[in-house]
């Protein structure tokens, strides 16, 4: 068994966050702390993600048994999940699989619908890098530059650039796999499942992933849950409103 990497933070209630596509664990550092005021925050990188391990494969099946595997192993009860983006996409997946094991969950922009293929410009940008001609930091901005006009994009898909070795730098995530699974990343939830327990969906003002056409899609999935929109933020919210994403996770736990 593979065993996902993570960072635990605090004590208490264990709280699992998961990030979104080409994310990692680094992007909630800061909340993360701020959760670990109350609770037992785990951090966690997702298979082909920041410095867990990568395979060719990756589906949503793959990443809840990956999620089990590292509950089973901790021996966690009575779990909060927490996951942006596709993050969420597993985070639900998990909770109508495996309900026993699951308290509560906060999904952060992201619905139960099938979205269609729509990270190709992003794809297209990292597979244009060549470490070989790109070996500094700035050569991998500015060669990113030409495909990528957004400045918050830039800058996250930039922090998955380190040093694998001296004088070789590197993605942290499998961009090889992620390229040749992008289809999977925008699955639907399977029709028929359900999760009972307290449910939070946290919506970005200025982002189009979470629509008024879903809230019925919603309510059948996840009958006990609610929907806030976190104020002058996209689909980043965590990043773009962190007081106000912060403050909506607390009450909701509290």
């Amino acid at each position: 068994m593979k065993l996902l990497h993570s960072a635990i933070l605090g004590s208490g209630q264990p709280l699992l966050i998961l990030h979104g596509y080409f994310g990692m664990s680094d992007n909630w550092k800061s909340l993360g702390v701020e959760f670990a005021k109350n609770f037992e925050v785990h951090l966690i990188d997702q298979r082909n993600h920041g410095r867990s391990f990568h395979t060719d494969e990756f589906d949503y099946e793959l990443l809840i048994e990956d999620l089990y595997n590292y509950i089973h192993y901790y021996n966690l009860k009575n779990i909060i999940l927490l996951g942006h983006s596709m993050g969420g996409k597993v985070v639900m997946q998990f909770a109508v699989t495996f309900p026993e094991l699951v308290d509560k969950i906060i999904v952060a922009d992201i619905s139960p619908k099938y979205y269609k293929p729509h990270h190709e410009y992003i794809l297209a940008a990292l597979n244009s890098i060549n470490f070989t001609l790109h070996n500094t930091r700035k050569k991998v901005e500015e060669a990113l530059r030409i495909y990528i006009k957004e400045e918050g994009i830039l800058q996250f898909l930039l922090k998955n650039v380190y040093w694998e070795s001296k004088g070789k730098l590197a993605f942290r995530f499998n961009l090889e796999s992620l390229t040749e699974n992008n289809s999977e990343v925008g699955e639907a939830l399977p029709s028929f499942t359900n999760f009972n327990g307290k449910t939070l969906f946290l919506s970005g003002e200025n982002s189009n992933y979470i629509t008024t056409d879903d809230i019925p899609l919603i309510s059948v999935h996840f009958m006990n849950s609610e929907i806030v929109t976190v104020k002058n933020a996209g689909h980043w919210l965590h990043a773009e409103n962190p007081i106000q994403f912060y403050h909506e996770v607390v009450r909701f736990l509290s």
